[in-house]
């Protein structure tokens, strides 16, 4: 800090004391002035912060609520009243945490309802309050009933696909009663203290105490209540107003010693918070730090002020980036869902309504098979990062065969990948195999490793793709490597080629397509599995990706190599009876097409008591495709029935469902086995030849 200097004077002693009390007296009074200004002026801007903060927090609060409340299943509970939907909904009235769980049809009548020993009344919600509903979409209003102050959330049904002008099909009502543990609840969350009122009188605003009052209103927007916010502040302002007055003290004694340290101790220092309060002066707050006494607290309140506004501006600018970034990924995730069905669509359309040569229908239903596993990978993408982002997806740790694992990929995308077999697709070969299993999860490590090929080879026109492994037990880890000769990427966008909501690459991205999720999927994975991703790249001379995760031996085992089973069963062969439980007719109608020319008989039954019955008074049945979601009986419950019966007899789950959780829960049960929807032909056959093969053994 500069030293002032301060020319020195010696009056006439009583020049000097009328001097020094004038002095003094001016001084108390600027001091007392200055300290009124402040006190508003700090009251005023955090009461204007307090009230954005409610404001903030009770519309985030009906947000999350109305989104707890959009499901896509209500739409056919209206219809069919699914008694499972019925004892999720109702069974426990915290699942939306809520005293009220209702449901209306449009006669505004209600259909079914939950409620809590808080509310008793159960029709409680006017036939206008479900009129003015189906206009808004979702509203939120208060009511004064017979059990008190009714908080009311409420939603129109629709149907999932209708987004444009969404037409009601019934009601959604969720209630809370505003008693005590409600207040207090939303006390916790506002850290205030609040006061409910039933008059629209102005209570006025104690000294020090910020105040916000918020009306409710019910679906008219007539006055029920109105609601006062208020949060003490009487400790900030004091701890101002005792160091104030402390400078004061001091600078009456000074005054009274000498006139030298009077610009060092006092001036400076109210000259630092005037600075500070007003520009957010950085120097100021340094001098105020850099200062003894209660003026180094104020600095340090300052400070901690300054960062706090400096978080929120971050926070700001972070937040407007993610919803550019998700109005950009939605904007491509719609292009790249509507490219494969457009495909699908139109060309379906040619092969139903003009004729065409066998040669055009095979080029068509090609071009329709592409589309649809296109359509099926960005579904997959979606779901999984889904999981990832909602903490779902968890490793399932397992001992894997390093080198097996590694050349089954090789071998499979070598097959499948067009691109893999016109440029120099390569295996590295490690220098040092893994001598024992490893213990990760061999899904996710699988995942990785195709996301990062698949990417390279979408990337590179010509000359070459390699990976593999190293061993590097030193450092006690797994190095893998996927290096190509492609385009390269931009140093500039290295640092988001792992982001979310990021593509990066330019003109090749556009034309090469695809939603970009691919690497953030594999960074959360290696992450996932303890490990690194990072990569090296040039532009115009290739990348080079590095993902590395812990190395854990399974010493108990061997390795052993495990051969790809083949598909045994051709036409003509007498294969048995299969009982096909599917309650969709075009699913059904599939299978019916899958095995035309295999000498099965096939059995249907339309729901899962159909099922069990077959299998009962058939002994004949050899095996059984049982889909897990049906109508009366789902297949988990029919398998329960069957199995105790006709234990030896295979039963293979078909299921949309193919996270691991639901693998995991599929065999759990005691299926023999699993496929799948979409069906893939020869998955189907390989298990059925398994299953037929092992229950003849």
């Amino acid at each position: 800090m500069k030293k002032i200097e301060v020319k020195k004077s010696k009056p006439k002693i009583i020049l000097l004391v009328v001097g020094m009390n004038v002095f003094s007296i001016l001084l108390v009074l600027t001091i007392l002035l200055y300290i009124t200004n402040i006190k508003k002026s700090i009251l005023d801007n955090y009461n204007n912060q307090f009230q954005d903060e409610i404001t903030r927090i009770t519309q985030l609060g009906f947000n999350q609520t109305v989104a707890s409340m959009e499901r896509n299943d209500l739409i056919d509970y209206l219809k069919t009243k699914n008694s499972g939907l019925n004892n999720e909904m109702y069974a426990d009235s915290s699942l939306f945490k809520s005293d009220y769980i209702g449901v209306y049809g449009l006669d505004n009548k209600i259909i079914n309802h939950t409620n809590s020993a808080k509310i008793k009344e159960v029709d409680f919600v006017p036939k206008e309050a479900l009129l003015a509903l189906n206009k808004s979409g979702k509203s939120r209003f208060y009511l004064k009933t017979s059990d008190g102050i009714i908080q009311v959330f409420g939603i129109i049904i629709k149907k999932s696909n209708d987004t444009i002008n969404p037409k009601a099909e019934g009601y959604f009502i969720l209630a809370r009663k505003i008693d005590l543990p409600f207040k207090q609840r939303i006390e916790k969350i506002t850290n205030s203290t609040i006061s409910v009122i039933g008059n629209q009188k102005n209570r006025a605003a104690k000294n020090y105490i910020l105040q916000y009052k918020v009306d409710l209103k019910d679906y008219k927007n007539e006055f029920v209540a109105r609601v006062y916010f208020e949060r003490p502040f009487e400790k900030f302002i004091a701890t101002i107003l005792k160091s104030l007055y402390f400078i004061l003290f001091i600078s009456l004694l000074l005054l009274l010693v000498s006139f030298i340290y009077t610009e060092k101790w006092i001036s400076i220092p109210l000259n630092a918070i005037t600075k500070a309060l007003e520009t957010g002066n950085k120097e100021s707050i340094e001098i105020l730090k850099n200062t003894e006494g209660d003026f180094k607290n104020i600095g340090t309140l300052f400070e901690e002020n300054a960062k706090q506004k400096s978080k929120l501006v971050k926070a700001k600018l972070k937040a407007e980036e993610s919803d550019k970034l998700k109005s950009s990924f939605l904007s491509n995730l719609s292009h790249e869902i509507r490219t494969p069905l457009n495909a699908i669509v139109g060309f379906t359309e040619l092969l139903m309504n003009t004729n065409l040569e066998d040669e055009e229908k095979l080029e068509y239903l090609s071009v329709i098979d592409k589309s649809g596993k296109n359509l099926i990978a960005i579904i997959d993408d979606l779901i999984e990062m889904s999981k990832i982002e909602s903490h779902q997806a968890k490793p399932n740790y397992t001992a894997v065969n390093m080198e097996s694992c590694i050349k089954d990929l090789y071998d499979s995308i070598k097959i499948t990948n067009k691109k893999a077999q016109k440029i120099d697709f390569k295996l590295i070969e490690s220098k040092k195999p893994a001598p024992y299993p490893i213990k990760t999860d061999e899904v996710k490590l699988k995942q990785i490793i195709t996301n990062l090929v698949t990417n390279a080879l979408k990337f590179t026109e010509q000359g070459s793709v390699e990976f593999g492994y190293e061993i590097d037990e030193a450092n006690n880890r797994i190095v893998f490597k996927v290096k190509d000769t492609g385009f390269g990427i931009d140093e500039n966008n290295q640092q988001y080629i792992f982001d979310r909501f990021r593509r990066v690459g330019g003109d090749h991205t556009s034309k090469i397509g695809g939603l970009g999720l691919g690497l953030a999927i594999s960074k959360a994975y290696a992450e996932m599995l303890g490990g690194t991703i990072t990569l090296e790249s040039k532009l115009g001379k290739g990348t080079e990706f590095y993902f590395i995760i812990p190395l854990e031996y399974v010493k108990s085992q061997k390795i052993t190599v495990q051969s790809v089973n083949e598909l045994t069963i051709s036409k003509g062969e007498e294969i048995g009876t299969i009982l096909i439980a599917e309650d969709d007719n075009i699913n059904f109608l599939l299978f019916q097409k899958l095995m035309k020319g295999k000498n099965f008989r096939i059995v249907r039954a339309e729901n899962g008591q159909q099922a069990v019955d077959i299998c009962f008074n058939n002994p004949n049945i050899d095996l059984v495709l049982m889909d897990i979601k049906m109508p009366i009986m789902d297949g988990f419950e029919a398998l329960e029935k069957i199995a105790p019966i006709r234990p030896n007899l295979p039963i293979i789950a078909q299921t949309a469902f193919s996270s691991n959780e639901d693998k995991d829960r599929i065999f759990k049960a005691g299926f023999t086995d699993y496929i799948t929807k979409p069906i893939n032909r020869e998955r189907l056959f390989e298990i059925i030849d398994a299953s037929l093969k092992k229950k003849v053994s």
